[in-house]
């Protein structure tokens, strides 16, 4: 198990990617960061613009190969001043395979990375959550779970997805995928809702301050498991 996000809050602030928005002290104020995986994908785009529009910062993890097919919106998640994450090349359960093919497919999601934004990854999310003790102990890069799950890929529904955010409590790590139309509709008022009870949007490594290679933040667990 991870450690709980809601420990970390009081620790330092990482320094803004996005000077505009000045990112607020999680000490002191609700802070939740919102987390996106599986993409960039078809209504990213989207989200980014809703995401503007509420001054919130996010996290994104993404694929490899999606990567690949979408460099520019990666590109545009940096640069709007989101956190990019490392989420495999090709959504493998890095507990299924070897270690050295786990070690492939977060190096060529690096790569990836690294030549459609121009910056490395600053988290890793394994899929499924599953990654091989060893294998996270050996890591250069933090891992990032998540301590609520919207459940949004297994619904597929927008009320559902905005009623998930009645589980968030400030420290919170929210598991969502941008690759479905669903997760993206229920951001204005799933950003609304949060922000009426005073919560700030900031990144992962925001909200824990400076995150430790070999340690897993969040639980990630599922609510159904």
């Amino acid at each position: 198990m991870g450690a709980s996000p809601g420990n970390v809050t009081d620790q330092a602030i990482a320094s803004p990617t996005d000077q505009k928005v000045p990112i607020p002290d999680c000490s002191q104020v609700k802070c939740v960061a919102l987390t996106f995986d599986d993409g960039p994908g078809t209504y990213t785009e989207s989200l980014l613009s809703i995401l503007d529009r509420y001054n919130a910062k996010a996290t994104f993890f993404l694929i490899g190969k999606s990567v690949k097919k979408f460099p520019h919106i990666a590109k545009e998640e940096l640069t709007e001043g989101h956190e990019i994450g490392n989420h495999t090349w090709s959504h493998q359960s890095l507990s299924q395979v070897s270690t050295s093919r786990a070690e492939t497919e977060l190096q060529k999601a690096d790569a990836a990375i690294k030549e459609a934004t121009g910056e490395n990854p600053t988290l890793i999310r394994p899929p499924y959550g599953e990654i091989p003790e060893n294998l996270k102990k050996s890591l250069n890069t933090p891992v990032a779970l998540w301590s609520v799950d919207t459940m949004d890929w297994k619904t597929r529904n927008t009320k559902k997805t905005i009623k998930a955010a009645e589980a968030i409590t400030p420290g919170s790590i929210v598991l969502m995928h941008d690759i479905h139309k669903s997760t993206v509709d229920a951001m204005p008022k799933f950003l609304a809702d949060l922000a009426a009870q005073d919560y700030h949007f900031v990144t992962v490594s925001q909200l824990i301050g400076s995150p430790t290679p070999g340690v897993a933040y969040g639980t990630g667990r599922h609510p159904d498991s």
